[in-house]
């Protein structure tokens, strides 16, 4: 009878709740720390198990005081389910991809499309999150709970975040002098702290004051204008029409232009183009380097910014040139909201989309007609088109290439790219970098098809690197300081033609001298500002890496 009417399970305490799982929390969900840890040679042998098993009481302690604020009848399963969940994909992503989680990490999850989140799907995902949150989580929502007062309730949750704080302050003072110096030498280890790095992240974005812009969005360039240097003779008076194509995941390193052993970009090669070989990011990740590849700031002004103001296109727009966005991924981080835009990732365009995702040459058959769009005065005077590729998008590198690119062979067809061998993962890599070679060079060939009614010119710049598995590390998005160079080191080449040499009396001969110039995003808004004529109070001449080469 006993076996057909087993006995009510006994109601928990919210206290029993925390504990036991702020341990499950600080032990299991930690494990991609705790793999860090073993790993460094600060500590060894029994002095690293002790400090270990301190630190593990330290990180319970921490959300053992967090999670008694919260400690509440219709609030505790929620916020113990929302951290079991955040630390189970943390976990993946730390272990699969070496990735930290910290703020920027956190903008690029809130701005993922359902394209990109799709190729982060695996096996590997779901069997993390499973053991990691799905056990508990399951074993939690069976639990039930303890009616208590509400004043005696108060009472135990101030109790429990004291006692709480308490042990954390005794666990560190044991463990102090290690867990300073581990701190300050490894600084990824305080964003590998599952979950208090996601709590951070989120609490860094919405409420931290330190963090916030405040005020409208402020004007920019409002002096714009073209300056008065008309050409004289009828072959250089055609208007200018720069495409600035916004790369994606392009690592310079891995651009034959500059040096690399695979024949990667065979088509530029054949063209005048310069490939600067010296250029670093704003930041890792394409919500930190387009905003600030896009604002006159610099990237260390940028970060220290108190207001949002407009960009480069407000100012190209200002000072009375036509303007245009072309996106074919997902979207221009707020860059292209005041001007002209177009999406062409969803587009169904036989031999250029398939499976919910369009090539980048895509772009090519819908720029005439969107072109055709804009008004004939601004282009009068000239046109800037930016192109947002989809470009080395990754972990799954194999989707962005048709079958006749994937020149590397074999390459990696798993979304967990840990899962191959690092061979397959370059392979795929290197093909993306191909493509991109053969869509640049398809966009050299439309833009000499404009030259009997404009001044053409293109400029391709990365917005940031990526890792292939170099000291295990994959994908990219590490905090700037702690980043490897293939993070940041992006690939940027410029083409101009005969017609836009003229008009803007920049050099190609003399940029292919300033190719090992060390450069940076921190140069494109000026860069471009000054290759096409703007005169305004904001353009800093310093900035320009065109301007030792204009011979107006």
């Amino acid at each position: 009878m006993m076996f057909l009417n087993p006995p009510e399970r006994a109601p928990r305490s919210a206290l029993s709740l925390v504990l036991l799982s702020s341990l499950w929390l600080a032990v299991v969900g930690n494990i991609a720390l705790w793999q860090t840890l073993w790993a460094l040679p600060d500590l060894t042998g029994w002095r690293g198990v002790a400090f270990g098993g301190a630190f593990a009481l330290i990180i319970a302690s921490a959300l053992t005081a967090l999670l008694s604020l919260l400690a509440w009848r219709w609030t505790l399963k929620p916020a113990i389910s929302f951290l079991l969940l955040c630390a189970g994909f943390a976990t993946h992503y730390m272990l699969s991809y070496g990735i930290v989680v910290d703020t920027p990490m956190l903008i690029n999850v809130l701005q993922t499309d359902s394209r990109e989140a799709r190729d982060q799907l695996s096996v590997g995902l779901g069997l993390t999150v499973a053991w990691v949150a799905g056990l508990p989580l399951w074993w939690l929502w069976r639990q039930t709970w303890a009616p208590v007062r509400w004043g005696q309730q108060l009472l135990r949750n101030a109790g429990l975040c004291v006692a709480a704080l308490l042990v954390m302050l005794g666990a560190t003072q044991l463990v102090f002098q290690d867990f300073a110096s581990l701190m300050r030498n490894h600084t990824q280890l305080r964003y590998q702290i599952n979950p208090l790095n996601s709590v951070y992240a989120i609490l860094d974005l919405t409420v931290i004051p330190s963090e916030q812009r405040s005020g409208p969005m402020q004007a920019l360039g409002e002096d714009a204008r073209i300056a008065a240097h008309t050409a004289k003779s009828a072959d250089t008076a055609h208007p200018p029409l720069l495409v600035l194509v916004l790369g994606e995941t392009a690592r310079s390193k891995n651009f034959s232009l500059n040096g690399y052993e695979r024949l990667t970009n065979p088509l530029l090669a054949k063209e005048n183009v310069v490939s600067f070989r010296q250029v670093t990011s704003c930041g890792t990740s394409t919500a930190e380097s387009v905003p600030c590849m896009f604002s006159h700031l610099g990237r260390e002004g940028f970060a220290k910014r108190k207001n949002e103001s407009e960009n480069l296109l407000d100012v190209l727009q200002r000072a009375g040139y036509a303007v245009l966005w072309m996106d074919n991924q997902s979207g221009c981080k707020d860059q292209c909201d005041r001007v002209p835009n177009v999406n062409t990732s969803s587009l169904n365009i036989a031999g250029e989309c398939e499976d919910g995702e369009c090539r980048d040459t895509v772009m090519l058959k819908r720029i005439d007609a969107e072109l055709a769009k804009l008004p004939a005065e601004k282009r009068a005077r000239g046109t800037v088109v930016v192109m947002h590729q989809m470009g080395s998008h990754g972990p799954a590198y194999y989707k962005r290439t048709p079958v006749e690119f994937k020149k590397f062979q074999p390459e990696c067809k798993e979304n967990s790219l840990s899962q191959c061998d690092r061979q397959q993962v370059v392979n795929a890599y290197d093909n993306t970098i191909v493509f991109t070679d053969y869509f640049l060079s398809r966009l050299i060939g439309w833009l000499k098809t404009q030259e009997t009614s404009s001044s053409p010119a293109m400029l391709y710049v990365s917005d940031h690197g990526e890792s292939l598995g170099e000291n295990n590390l994959y994908l990219h998005g590490l905090p700037y300081g702690m980043a490897p160079d293939v993070q940041k080191h992006v690939a940027m080449i410029s083409w101009l033609s005969p017609g836009f040499e003229r008009w803007s009396g920049v050099s190609t001969a003399c940029l292919k001298n300033q190719r090992d110039r060390a450069l940076s995003h921190d140069h494109l808004f000026h860069s471009v500002l000054g290759a096409m004529a703007v005169q305004t109070s904001v353009y800093q001449a310093e900035r320009d890496l065109f301007v030792a080469c204009q011979g107006r």
